[in-house]
């Protein structure tokens, strides 16, 4: 059952490869932020969202009490160890110590060169790209959807 999960997710975060960055968007093709990303996933698995959304500024991490994403992911999604995350899992990013997490992927089938990541890059597009150096030490939560 978990891994038919996890195929499910991966399938569906890949229809949203090369969908334009766009600061709260949800939408495959149309454009997408990393939590958008993850919420056009759930949407597609599950129906509706999983809950309310207010909106957010593009500094909401920095300026919000406590740790919203990571609160979030634990309300929706069960908790995983990093060593068993798996591709089709959700993966969040604090970029320093004691900070909040600030970003979102999913994990991608691994290459070659090792494992990557589905996510929306400001600025670009949802890509796959490698989980290596900065970004595997910036792992702060691995979830795997219900």
């Amino acid at each position: 059952m978990t891994g038919d999960r996890r195929v499910a997710a991966l399938h569906e975060a890949r229809r949203f490869l090369g969908t334009p960055y766009r600061h709260q968007g949800s939408r495959a093709g149309v454009g997408c932020d990393c939590l958008g990303l993850v919420r056009g996933v759930w949407r597609r698995l599950y129906g509706g969202e999983p809950e309310a959304l207010p909106a957010y500024a593009a500094d909401w991490a920095e300026l919000s009490a406590g740790d919203p994403l990571s609160e979030a992911a634990r309300r929706h999604f069960a908790a995983l160890p990093p060593s068993e995350a798996r591709p089709g899992d959700l993966v969040l990013f604090r970029w320093r110590d004691g900070r909040p997490a600030r970003h979102c992927a999913i994990l991608d089938e691994p290459d070659a060169a090792g494992p990557r990541i589905l996510h929306a890059l400001e600025g670009a597009a949802v890509v796959s790209s490698p989980l290596a150096g900065a970004w595997a030490r910036r792992i702060c939560g691995s979830f795997l959807f219900p």
